[in-house]
């Protein structure tokens, strides 16, 4: 039986083998890689303002413009008349309005080995452009809501400095003083206690050439009065008047503005100091205002702030530090104020709230304390047991002050790019008849999103997306806006 022998002896010698000692094993590497493609996309693309508002074409020009009636018998003449005389004339006021285009637009590139070696996994040209692509979106929702073009911030007033206090680590000695610095939304978002407030930007394109524009930074004030802190009081605080559209505040801590270093920035016009200013940027180093990016357009905020400083019409209200109140009856009195306001003033009412995530959660206290009954859920699970479930939410507003005399609510949603302590009311839809205005705001483009292929110049693919537009708001002094709100 040759087979059987031949079975018998393998069987004997597969028996001698140490399969410790295995020729290939995981570790020699000899494995396929499992590689899920294609790449994931982990990043969140959120431009609520950009995708709502109408999107209309131009017609050249550098900028757009129009005209508007803002108001009719103006003089408030008596409409009474006497038997066979006529009417007396009625005045109107009209206002006109021009908005610059500006070209916003950001590129990418990938080399050839990078596509090369993404064969068979990705399409490393299509992820470029679309990862521009969404980049600008996001960047054009900050400039639709927040973009500076035209408001200088200028200079603050000098800070007004009060302490010492209990507590804190500020070297006890007499001539402590504040400067402070106002920011723009890009300028907050840019400024750091370590790395300074950005000044006079100066970029280098992907192309060599440069673009300067302002960081988003006033010029530094004056020097606040001095204060002396002592063993155990060595806190000072300070607060500054408010500057109409700035977000936030840098605040410099010394004895002179050579030595004075940014020891806090914060989100309303006020600011406790308990410790020495740990950041290298001096006071003495901002010599100008660098508030204007003159490279984009005005946004929301900014068009309400211009109307009101020019006009006196259209709400601003700056809390300075204090915190948004209850009425003690669900509502908020500042709200309610801004709602109030349009409703006398301009027979409208907002039709949108935005707010930060500090804002809601502050909102939401407010409102749920107010009624002065706990709220909870109860849900029974898959056995029937009782789980309560916690937490709260304000979606909106009920605005009492709305034509009609049954109240509206209005939609309050948290805006990805809002900073803290800024509310924004935006009024979609104007209740005139015949006002000829479709949009109250649209975005108007000389050039609406396209994508560049530039001409290969070495071995690198290089990808650009644009868009010429610029936002047209017909109707600045319907919004609504409340800044320096405190956090509680």
């Amino acid at each position: 039986m040759f087979n059987g022998e031949v079975t018998q002896r393998t069987l004997e010698l597969l028996k001698g083998i140490d399969l410790a000692k295995a020729t290939f094993q995981t570790s020699t590497g000899l494995v396929n890689y499992d590689l899920t493609g294609p790449a994931k996309k982990l990043y969140p693309v959120l431009s609520p303002l950009r995708n709502s508002l109408p999107r209309v074409m131009g017609n050249g020009d550098t900028a757009t413009r129009w005209k508007a009636i803002t108001g009719v018998n103006t003089t408030l003449m008596a409409p009474g008349v006497s038997e066979g005389h006529r009417g007396g004339r009625i005045a109107v006021s009209e206002q006109d309005f021009t908005a610059a285009y500006a070209g916003l637009g950001l590129e990418g590139d990938v080399t050839f080995e990078a596509l090369y070696a993404a064969d068979g996994f990705d399409d490393a040209r299509a992820r470029t452009v679309e990862s521009v692509l969404r980049s600008l979106m996001i960047a054009e929702e900050k400039v639709i809501l927040l973009g500076n073009n035209s408001l200088a911030l200028g200079t603050p007033v000098a800070p007004v400095a009060t302490g010492p206090t209990a507590g804190g680590s500020i070297t006890a000695q007499a001539g402590n003083i504040v400067f402070v610095v106002a920011l723009t939304a890009e300028g907050l978002a840019n400024a750091s206690v370590a790395n300074g407030v950005p000044l006079q930007i100066s970029r280098t394109n992907i192309d060599g050439t440069t673009d300067s524009y302002g960081g988003g930074s006033s010029n530094v004030s004056a020097a606040s009065n001095a204060i002396t802190t002592t063993g155990g009081n060595q806190t000072i605080s300070a607060t500054v008047a408010a500057i109409n559209g700035a977000v936030g505040y840098a605040w410099y801590l010394g004895t002179s503005a050579a030595n004075a270093g940014l020891a806090a920035i914060t989100t309303s016009n006020s600011v406790t100091l308990t410790a020495n200013a740990a950041g290298s940027q001096k006071a003495n180093a901002i010599t100008q205002d660098n508030s204007q990016n003159q490279l984009e357009f005005d946004g929301f905020i900014t068009q309400l702030v211009k109307n009101v400083n020019a006009s006196g019409n259209g709400y601003y209200k700056s809390l300075n530090g204090a915190f948004l109140t209850s009425d003690g009856a669900s509502g908020v009195v500042e709200i309610d104020a801004a709602l109030k306001y349009h409703w006398d003033q301009n027979r409208l009412t907002p039709t949108k709230i935005w707010i930060s995530s500090q804002e809601a959660a502050n909102i939401n206290k407010k409102v749920i304390a107010a009624t002065g009954v706990p709220l909870f859920r109860i849900n029974l699970d898959v056995e029937g047991k009782p789980v309560v479930i916690g937490g709260s939410m304000v979606a909106g507003y009920f605005n009492k002050f709305a034509p009609g005399g049954g109240g509206q609510v209005i939609p309050m949603e948290i805006h990805p790019y809002l900073p803290a302590g800024t509310l924004f009311m935006q009024t979609e839809y104007l209740p005139y008849p015949l006002s000829n205005v479709d949009n109250v705001a649209q975005i108007k483009c000389r050039r609406d999103y396209h994508q560049i292929d530039w001409p290969i110049t070495s071995r690198v693919y290089q990808f650009g997306v644009y868009v010429d537009e610029v936002l047209q708001v017909f109707a600045p002094f319907s919004m609504a806006v409340l800044q320096n709100i405190g956090n509680g």
